[in-house]
């Protein structure tokens, strides 16, 4: 494992993110966000790391992902997560 790829992992972990293999998305429920894997793989640490520190919008969902969400795929995700 690369020292960046341990490096996400460990404010991933740190940050209560859990992966869901369905959506292939790191989320957490309390933040309200979620990365896409490819997210997560195209941006080095620090950016996911900015990301992860940004204040969240507890009323909605934040997806940080490569391509944006369409407005139906966004409210199935949504509703899958909770």
């Amino acid at each position: 494992m690369t020292t960046a790829v341990a490096t996400k992992k460990a404010l991933l972990d740190n940050g209560g993110y859990v992966y869901d293999f369905i959506h292939m998305l790191y989320f957490n429920r309390d933040t309200k966000k979620a990365f896409s894997v490819e997210f997560v793989e195209d941006n080095p640490p620090e950016v996911l790391e900015r990301s992860l520190r940004e204040p969240s919008n507890t009323q909605r969902w934040e997806f940080y992902v490569r391509n944006p969400l369409s407005e139906s795929v966004r409210r199935k995700v949504e509703a899958a997560l909770g």
